[in-house]
């Protein structure tokens, strides 16, 4: 699928490249984050009322750092910036955001972060819903 997804990517102009990496961001975000972070990213998802940290408003992120954030969320999802509120690697769950196909994410600056396919989806997602 991933393949498929690059591959459609390639042969699409930029903005439609965009659109199908944010909405496989935000299927992935429902799927895998939104039980902790709310199906909106605001921090309300049924599990905050049992967790012993609170969960961060994902909205909120470029606003509190200045400018949406790409390589700290990126190191956060992949696990070069353990988070240990979920068990050190954060998803818990590991390999399904590794991706067998690399992707860049590029900062406000234009440097590119190398990661996964689902990485830079979720980061298109959470980037786009900033407040």
């Amino acid at each position: 699928m991933r393949l498929a997804l690059l591959a459609l990517c390639l042969a699409q102009p930029v903005a439609a490249q965009d659109a199908e990496l944010v909405d496989l961001g935000l299927g992935l975000f429902l799927d895998y984050c939104a039980t902790c972070h709310g199906t909106e990213a605001r921090g309300d998802g049924p599990m905050q009322e049992v967790l012993a940290v609170e969960v961060p408003d994902l909205t909120q992120l470029a606003a509190r750092a200045g400018g949406f954030p790409h390589y700290e969320v990126v190191t956060k999802i992949d696990g070069r910036r353990p988070v240990m509120s979920h068990g050190d690697v954060m998803p818990v769950w590991g390999r399904v955001f590794e991706g067998t196909d690399s992707a860049f994410v590029r900062t406000d600056a234009g440097q590119p972060i190398v990661t996964s396919v689902p990485i830079a989806a979720l980061v298109a997602w959470l980037e786009g819903v900033q407040e």
